[in-house]
């Protein structure tokens, strides 16, 4: 995500919160400095700081955190690659990322704190909703829709006018030609239910 802000060239990097790793605090990280955890929200704004972008991959994690962003003040940053092909009509949230490669076709509406991953297709009427993630290499067909806060795993595929329930979870090379339920982790060809998932998992 650092190397796409950098290339776009609309904004310079202050630096990064990492509320994972305190032992990383202070330390150089992607040109910039790791500058501590969520504590450190409101010096940052402060100092004049007012946008954020998560792109980790936990998708209830991204959602929680933009939340305390926004009531301290901050607005959330998207981030497209200049390498990412989306047509015009596409609606994308703010927060999302969207990765080199990516192609969004038209009709397509997409969330906030989303990440469409590197060489991922989202097809043309497909609904991401807000905090999913598109992985790596992952193809929706037409009229898909992934719930709040799903997880379409690397390399996978989801026939068209299927739906992924919210906080469900698609494992690696899946092939999913039904409607997922909310809340389960999904494998396989074709994908097949194996278990329910907590419902901050994702």
């Amino acid at each position: 995500m650092a190397d796409v802000v950098r290339l776009v060239g609309k904004r310079e990097i202050a630096g990064f919160l990492d509320d994972w790793n305190p032992h990383l605090y202070g330390s150089d990280f992607c040109g910039a400095k790791v500058l501590g955890g969520r504590e450190q929200m409101e010096r940052l704004y402060r100092e004049g700081i007012r946008q954020l972008v998560f792109g980790f991959g936990k998708c209830h994690a991204r959602l929680e955190l933009s939340a305390v962003a926004k009531s301290a003040g901050f607005s959330l940053a998207t981030v497209i690659h200049p390498r990412a092909t989306i047509a015009n009509d596409v609606l994308i949230g703010p927060g999302t990322v969207v990765a080199a490669g990516a192609v969004i076709n038209p009709g397509a509406s997409v969330g906030e704190n989303v990440i469409i991953n590197t060489l991922a297709l989202v097809g043309h009427d497909c609904v991401v909703e807000d905090g999913a993630h598109v992985s790596s290499g992952a193809r929706l067909a037409g009229y898909v829709r992934v719930g709040r806060a799903a997880w379409v795993g690397i390399g996978s595929t989801v026939a068209e006018r299927k739906h992924i329930g919210a906080g469900a979870k698609i494992g690696a090379g899946a092939v999913v030609v039904s409607d997922i339920p909310e809340y389960v982790l999904a494998y396989g060809t074709p994908a097949k239910i194996i278990r329910k998932t907590a419902t901050d998992e994702t």
